[in-house]
């Protein structure tokens, strides 16, 4: 198993992120994750659609509330070939929960707490606290990653200017 030290921080403290590396120009790894009705879910079930992919350490955190109902607005406003995804390793029962109180209806919320499968898949998985790192990843419609931020500091929110643009640019080819 790949580790990379001292990948993210939270609250400075350095982070060992476990799993393959990713990088733009990558074909998008599978994976398989389960949804709010624990039901199975791949990432090759949206082939042909541009997938942005947020990975959130917990959407019951604050920061991770605030990032999925920004995205969850912004996604109201995107073209239908676009889906978004919320990965992560909270329980289904909690993401359903969470997404109801918040009125989450743009975002589709997914658990990987079973396998970690996407987080190994795009090593995200954090060692020490068997969470996901705040990252954003835009896929287009060949399968291919066109962005992807991995926040630095866990505590931090993402460039939301930047991964909009790159949506944006994925829609218009």
């Amino acid at each position: 198993m790949r580790e990379r030290p001292n990948a993210v921080t939270m609250r400075g403290k350095p982070l060992t992120l476990v799993g393959r590396e990713i990088k733009v120009g990558d074909k998008a790894p599978d994976f398989e994750v389960i949804d709010t009705g624990l039901s199975p879910v791949k990432l090759s079930s949206y082939a042909g659609r541009i997938v942005v992919i947020i990975s959130v350490p917990s959407l019951d955190t604050p920061v991770c509330d605030l990032e999925t109902r920004k995205f969850n607005k912004e996604a109201a406003q995107l073209s239908e070939q676009v889906i978004v995804l919320a990965i992560s390793m909270d329980l289904p029962f909690a993401q359903k929960r969470w997404c109801g109180s918040a009125e989450i209806s743009h975002v589709t919320a997914l658990s990987d707490h079973r396998e970690a499968s996407f987080g190994l898949a795009y090593g995200l998985l954090i060692k020490e606290v068997r969470l996901l790192a705040r990252t954003v990843i835009v896929i287009d419609r060949g399968g291919v990653i066109r962005y992807l931020e991995l926040v630095k500091e866990i505590a931090s929110e993402p460039d939301y200017d930047a991964a909009l643009k790159a949506i944006n640019e994925c829609v218009a080819e």
